[in-house]
């Protein structure tokens, strides 16, 4: 079996980088230029970057930066942010990203997924599933940074956006970001088993541990974490980090 994409998740708020807890109380943790050099130097497989704020703000990611991003990164990267468009996600391929990533527009109009993947190829488009459990409800998918529920449910939405031309998914904890205690393995599962196309593990990872049950569990291609590749120790000092290939040669 090949190992997973192991995928640092940078956040954002502006043209700086944050970090989350439960979408909350982004913490500054540096310039995202800066970001880049060190995961070149690392040699990192790829990288995501989300502007937490742009559809809240019914903006786009700034083109600029990712102009900025795209001369400087060594690897693949992908955008998310306020996409609405299909001039938005051509700017931002120009820009010198791989895919984009959408989250809040592709609940709101599930057939703009199509259009996408019928313009620019299905691997183009990647789809984040952002998911917080219920009281009575269970699992429900969430918009706009967390604060906007809709009315699917995990499941019902990654088989949608698979039926409607995406090519990978993202499944994110919303209760996981941020905690450094592992993935939410059963939503993991869960979606894997629902679709066929890739999906991507995100919210929790604290340690290597954490990317190796996942994946002898056999429950994404690829493996992504924020806290886990920004902080050091139990202080969470800021560190940009990223495991060497010895260490992730599970």
């Amino acid at each position: 079996m090949l190992r997973p994409r192991i995928i640092p998740v940078l956040l954002l708020k502006g043209n700086v980088l944050v970090k989350t807890i439960n979408f909350k109380k982004p913490k500054y943790i540096g310039d995202p230029i800066n970001a880049v050099r060190i995961f070149n130097d690392l040699r990192a497989d790829e990288l995501v970057f989300l502007d937490i704020d742009a559809s809240r703000e019914k903006r786009l990611v700034s083109i600029e930066l990712i102009k900025n991003i795209g001369e400087e990164a060594n690897m693949p990267f992908a955008v998310g942010g306020g996409i609405r468009s299909l001039d938005d996600i051509r700017n931002i391929i120009s820009a010198g990203a791989e895919k984009v990533i959408i989250n809040s527009y592709a609940i709101e109009n599930p057939d703009f997924i199509s259009e996408a993947a019928a313009a620019f190829g299905s691997s183009t488009i990647a789809v984040c599933i952002d998911v917080k459990k219920s009281l009575f409800a269970g699992r429900k998918t969430w918009s706009y940074g967390g604060s906007k529920a809709s009315g699917f449910a995990p499941i019902e939405l990654a088989k949608l956006m698979e039926a409607k031309g995406a090519g990978e998914i993202i499944i994110q904890s919303i209760e996981k970001d941020g905690e450094m205690n592992g993935y939410d393995l059963e939503l993991v599962k869960q979606i894997s088993a629902a679709v066929e196309i890739p999906v991507v593990a995100l919210g929790g990872a604290g340690s290597i541990s954490d990317l190796k049950i996942a994946f002898q569990e056999g429950l994404a291609s690829g493996l992504a974490a924020g806290s886990l590749f920004v902080f050091e120790g139990k202080k969470r000092g800021v560190l940009i980090n990223y495991p060497e290939k010895k260490e992730i040669d599970f």
